[in-house]
């Protein structure tokens, strides 16, 4: 095993990559269980999970997603069903995700943050049949969203609120899903295995859409896997690499670029629930993390919490901090507060199966800065028709008609890595894919010469709050409930911390007197997921309201007027 912090350099990048080629080529389509139990016979004592103060080894975490398997298969759960589960990072979460991939079912990754109403229509409008959940996190009771959601759900399950819910376990009773060898059950998880299609959907995950409603992207095991190993080699993992990250596995960010690219080179994450820039970097340093996983605003707040700290940092040589774009000081500053030798930040999409560009190691800063990587080659994973990548990207304009190169227009990407489209929901998928298998990303940008992409606004209304994507209709459908607001128009606009913040423009219903800020704040609180809440409360009359000739809000006006009622630097 490759000791811990070695150094990255161009030589070491060609010969890992070679070696990563080596061991998978040519290239065999497996199932996530499949993958975790080649690596679980290899390397049985290896660590790969370390959370919440324990540690298990790739034997131990394989053993314990087929003990789980056995009572899935054991409480009826079938082939190709939805299985739900709302879990912090930890043991549980990587474990029941093993489990229901060798099942056979569908998993179903929730946000922990998301509140009663937010949960109760991801599990309806996915139909899950089962659900695991944390019982509290963060100051969120679970059981209670789900005593609000499908009252008697101990008892009858998701009842009339969610008819295809028929149980669900709270992580306090998870080990009674569990089930020792037993020859049925171990021949049905057997066959189930031989039977799966590595283009079977194996997760559904959730997204903000634009039409008011989150949106469950369809990803398959080839889809996911492909993506990890291309994100491995392109990193140039050495074998063994030890990830830190406090990014939620729900997401793709962590899940893929992390745990599962993890696996292709019997690596160990180091993972935590909860992101603590001084915890970040005592993990860091007691577990001899090669690499680190940040979104800019967890980078600037490490990089914080290390020039007032003292921590051993010399085994970690490289950080991937993507998911928003970050300034050239932050870069610099990972370089010399964390002596970080390689830098890498990348673009991509919950539907392109997390990063489809990277920057490439050794890149210069302005690379870093200026783009957000060129598409990320294969390897033995790649599409020959492809050229070796996973995904290619091309500019359109408003009609979906290809622009000349270097023309801004709509990013759109189509490789072995797009998903197909959003369960149950045709309209937006068909609204979504251009002919040719090509995805709408939402995003406006251009291709350089050099097949890098730069990015240069958003098609959609969408922003990103700490690396989570917010939709402001939701939001807006949230404050409107309230008798005393006739309109609520949200925008996002520029912070330092977090990327950007929500900033809610009021138009007040007439003859009421609004609600403070602070009411409007803390009620948003109640009713949506943290990085949904507005930073800001600004008040305004319908007059005053940028209108377009058809009597559209422009928004890019409002978040314009709101960075300088504020003082914001945009």
């Amino acid at each position: 095993m490759a000791e811990p912090g070695a150094a990255v350099t161009v030589a070491s990048v060609e010969d890992r990559r070679q070696q990563l080629e080596e061991r998978y080529g040519p290239w065999r389509r497996r199932s996530l269980a499949q993958l975790l139990d080649e690596v679980a016979d290899e390397y049985p004592d290896r660590p790969f999970l370390v959370a919440d103060g324990h540690m298990w080894t790739y034997a131990e975490m394989a053993d314990w997603s087929r003990r789980l398997a056995r009572g899935l298969v054991d409480r009826g759960i079938a082939a190709g069903e939805h299985f739900a589960y709302v879990l912090p990072n930890g043991g549980e979460a990587v474990a029941l995700r093993f489990a229901i991939a060798r099942a056979a079912a569908v998993a179903v990754p929730v946000n922990v943050l998301l509140q009663a109403e937010e949960l109760g229509y991801v599990l309806r409008q996915s139909r899950a049949a089962a659900l695991v959940t944390m019982e509290t996190f963060r100051g969120i009771d679970a059981l209670a969203s789900l005593d609000r959601i499908a009252p008697g759900w101990r008892r009858d399950g998701g009842g009339e609120a969610l008819p295809d819910l028929r149980w669900v376990v709270s992580t306090g009773s998870l080990a009674d899903l569990e089930r020792d060898p037993d020859e049925g059950l171990d021949a049905e998880l057997a066959a189930r295995m031989e039977r799966v299609d590595v283009h079977d959907t194996t997760s559904i995950f959730y997204t903000s859409g634009t039409t008011g409603q989150a949106k469950g992207v369809l990803s398959t095991h080839d889809m996911e896997l492909r993506s990890a190993y291309g994100s491995a080699y392109t990193r140039a993992f050495e074998d063994g690499r030890r990830i830190f990250f406090a990014l939620p596995l729900h997401h793709v960010f962590a899940y893929v670029e992390g745990m599962l690219a993890s696996l292709f080179v019997g690596g160990c994450c180091i993972v935590e629930s909860v992101f603590d820039p001084k915890g970040a970097l005592a993990a860091i340093a007691e577990h001899r993390a090669g690499e680190a996983l940040f979104v800019p605003t967890m980078s600037l707040a490490v990089i914080d919490a290390a020039r007032s700290g003292s921590h051993d940092l010399s085994s970690l040589h490289s950080v991937m901090s993507a998911a928003q774009s970050a300034p050239t000081q932050l870069w610099h500053d990972l370089q010399d507060v964390l002596g970080v030798e390689q830098l890498v930040t990348a673009y991509g999409m919950t539907e392109t199966s997390a990063a489809t560009t990277f920057t490439m190691p050794g890149d210069p800063v302005e690379n870093l800065v200026g783009t957000v990587g060129r598409p990320k080659p294969g390897g033995v994973a790649g599409d020959p028709s492809l050229e070796g990548l996973l995904a290619v990207y091309k500019a359109v304009d408003i009609d979906g008609v290809d622009v000349a190169p270097g023309q801004e227009g709509e990013l759109v990407a189509r490789g072995p890595i797009v998903g197909s489209g959003y369960y149950g929901k045709p309209e937006e998928t068909a609204a979504s894919t251009l002919p040719g298998g090509w995805l709408r990303s939402g995003d406006l940008g251009y291709v350089r010469e050099d097949g890098y992409l730069v990015l240069t606004g958003r098609a959609k209304e969408l922003y990103k709050c700490g690396g989570e994507l917010v939709m402001p209709s939701e939001v807006e459908g949230r404050l409107t409930r309230l008798p005393e607001v006739a309109q609520a128009h949200v925008v996002g606009v520029p912070d330092d911390r977090m990327g950007e913040v929500g900033c809610a423009w009021i138009v007040p219903a007439e003859g009421a007197t609004p609600p403070s800020p602070e009411v409007l704040v803390e009620y948003c609180r109640g009713e949506l997921a943290r990085f949904k809440v507005p930073r800001h409360v600004l008040y305004t009359t319908p007059d005053q309201l940028p209108l377009t000739a058809s009597g559209k809000v422009q928004k890019f006006k409002l978040a314009a007027r709101a960075v300088e009622e504020l003082g914001l630097s945009d």
